[in-house]
């Protein structure tokens, strides 16, 4: 099955460390946090992987051509010129997919979530897209009804709201982990640009069903931060040991905005 990886952010809100190289190429013990999401994707079955690349370019390609010669299928979609978001990478990569669902991962999530299952939910419900969804702390939330359906988004600091052509009675608040199944059919309603998958959603889901996957157990750590970049590498080398005793505050660490491209 087929998955991309978006690794070409630019890494702002870890500050200095990614003045001399990417995101993508973060270490966390000993692996870059590109070559965990694609250890990730391929051990759920999603191994044939097409990932962006913007900043420090060459540097993510030189590890895309280091894990491939490890035996990973990697293909690599190039955005030196101009950073699309996910959603303007997305459409540029149409070529990559084929007829079947795909995965789409951030490259700097590190987590224990079971992503067959959402591939699982997917195929059951039919829909044009499946979300991973988590509650955790936040501004900014997905609104979704008591069936689990994306209905709209929310920015609790500064009360933007958007609706998928409903009203907001019955609709909670739940935070987009980043991790996602799309059925080609997607590309019919996309074109060139910079705009996240997020605002794609938001616009088809009155008239299209959007699902999500609540995933509150175990741990879901965005490692955008030197604050859980730092934690992450304390909690695997305890792992497999305490993967449960630590959910908890890996849900509460910052984590990335949820209508932004992380």
């Amino acid at each position: 099955m087929k998955a991309m990886i978006f690794a070409a952010g630019l890494g702002k809100r870890l500050g200095n460390i990614t003045e001399s190289i990417p995101k993508a190429l973060v270490d966390i013990n000993g692996k870059t946090v590109l070559q965990m999401a694609v250890e990730k994707c391929s051990e759920h079955g999603f191994n044939d992987i097409i990932i962006n690349v913007h900043h420090f370019a060459d540097m993510v390609e030189d590890e895309a051509k280091r894990l491939k010669k490890t035996g990973f299928r990697i293909s690599v979609s190039d955005e030196r010129d101009k950073l699309l978001e996910n959603g303007g990478g997305l459409y540029k990569a149409r070529e990559f997919f084929d007829k079947d669902p795909f995965l789409l991962y951030n490259v700097d999530i590190v987590s224990d979530f079971d992503l067959s299952s959402l591939y699982k939910l997917h195929l059951e419900k039919k829909g044009l897209a499946t979300l991973a969804v988590r509650h955790r702390p936040g501004q900014r939330f997905l609104l979704v009804d008591n069936e689990g359906q994306l209905r709209g988004w929310r920015n609790i600091s500064t009360g933007e709201q958007i609706l998928a052509g409903v009203t907001n009675t019955g609709l909670s608040e739940i935070a987009f982990s980043s991790m996602h199944i799309v059925e080609p059919e997607i590309f019919n309603y996309m074109n060139e640009g910079i705009y996240s998958m997020i605002d794609l959603y938001l616009r088809l889901a009155e008239h299209h069903n959007i699902f999500t996957l609540k995933h509150d157990e175990g741990y879901w750590i965005d490692v955008g931060t030197p604050e859980s970049l730092g934690y992450v590498r304390k909690l695997l080398l305890k792992l497999p040991e305490s993967s449960g005793k630590d959910s908890e505050h890996s849900n509460n660490l910052k984590s990335s905005d949820n209508h932004q491209e992380a």
